[in-house]
């Protein structure tokens, strides 16, 4: 058994998602410290076009395949506002996300209205 095949099925199912948005085969999938996302660029003209933008749990990504289209893809975890990248090699656009670490709880009271 090759390493790949021991390191795929150790990996949880909710590790990876996987969606088909309009054609396209976006993966997502997360470390301990990161959220990654893998579009395939079929036309490089498409790297030109499109806009990326990330709100704390969800990424936009707009004008790919088509001009008009719009993909939301929702995040397996919060992320940072700041330090997100994207490269594109070999054909796949990898943005990176760093996770938001820092939850913010806040205590909410009960009152008792007997």
């Amino acid at each position: 058994m090759k390493s790949n095949e021991i390191f795929n099925n150790f990996r949880s199912p909710a590790a990876e998602q996987q969606s088909a948005e309009n054609g396209l085969n976006i993966i997502t999938f997360e470390t301990h410290e990161a959220i990654f996302v893998r579009i395939p660029i079929t036309d490089e003209k498409w790297l030109t076009q499109l806009r990326i933008y990330h709100t704390a749990n969800q990424l936009i990504v707009e004008h790919i395949p088509n001009k008009e289209d719009k993909q939301t893809i929702l995040l397996p975890a919060m992320v940072k506002k700041k330090g997100a990248s994207a490269k594109c090699k070999d054909g796949i656009l990898e943005v990176k996300l760093l996770k938001s670490l820092d939850m913010q709880y806040s205590q909410i009271d009960v009152t008792e209205l007997m």
